[in-house]
């Protein structure tokens, strides 16, 4: 692979009026998973089969239903879990093949009961002393959040994950004390830690101006809400297998989204932060 994202390029700017905004950052917001910890890489991986099982139980499915499903999970990355079963529960009524329909919480529970299995055979072996942190984390992760803390800047953590997984997971990796309390899992009853309201929150509760905001993730739906708000968008364009390296799939769609700048991981910490503190 040759070009701006080969293995030699650690930063790709897109946006051409980005340089003047720089500097200002005074806290950043994370998503967490495929940005920070790789404890549920694959989820796309589990989440597909089931939808499709949920949709068409009895046959095999079609194409079709394939494309949809794997389009939707890609554009849906980083939303609420419990509005990706909504979405499910509005596919199985359209296409008619299943017998019983159920409730998006109760598709919910079939994934997250599948998702936590991968989890947890991760966890034990960090419990285990058979794998490092790092094993689970994107390269340059923690030195990155530790630059950013030794800033002094107000680090916040958010995720479409249940909250009580996510701090589950973020001490598990040792991430907890970066964030200091401020981690935001999926609150299902009230939906106040969707990332669009967290982000307006933090901008409005904390007199910000767009360009003090960084918001950090892998994912379409928190790029295209910092974009919206006018804070920086910091995509991660990552090969979780890998733990590094450019996605270009994710490359692709966080372009798509309005990503200011790209990155592959957080090997090159210390350019990153240069580039972001000029």
């Amino acid at each position: 692979m040759t070009g701006p994202f080969d293995e030699k390029n650690g930063l790709v700017e897109l946006n051409p009026d980005l340089r003047p905004r720089l500097g200002r950052i005074r806290q950043a917001l994370f998503d967490f998973d495929g940005t920070l910890s790789l404890l549920r890489q694959g989820w796309e991986d589990i989440m597909a089969p089931m939808m499709l099982e949920m949709i068409s139980p009895n046959a095999p499915p079609s194409p079709e239903m394939a494309q949809e499903v794997s389009q939707y999970i890609d554009q849906s990355t980083g939303m609420l879990t419990i509005r990706q079963m909504e979405w499910l529960a509005q596919a199985v009524h359209r296409y008619g093949r299943a017998s019983k329909r159920l409730e998006a919480s109760e598709y919910k529970a079939i994934y997250v009961q599948r998702i936590l299995e991968v989890v947890r055979q991760r966890a034990a072996v960090l419990l285990n002393g058979q794998a490092e942190r790092q094993a689970f984390m994107l390269a340059g992760a923690q030195d990155f959040l530790e630059k950013l803390a030794a800033r002094g800047l107000t680090l916040y953590l958010a995720s479409g994950t249940d909250h009580a997984d996510v701090v589950n997971e973020a001490g598990l990796l040792g991430m907890e004390a970066f964030f200091d309390g401020r981690i935001h899992g999926a609150l299902d009853a009230s939906e106040a830690h969707d990332k669009e309201r967290l982000i307006r929150r933090i901008l409005e509760q904390n007199n910000l101006h767009g360009d003090e905001l960084l918001v950090v993730g892998d994912g379409p739906v928190e790029i295209r809400v910092a974009v919206a708000q006018g804070a920086l968008a910091l995509g991660v364009a990552s090969d979780e297998i890998a733990r590094s390296g450019w996605n270009l799939h994710k490359v692709k769609r966080l372009t798509q989204a309005g990503a200011d700048v790209l990155i592959p991981d957080f090997s090159r910490a210390e350019q990153l932060e240069v580039f972001l503190f000029p």
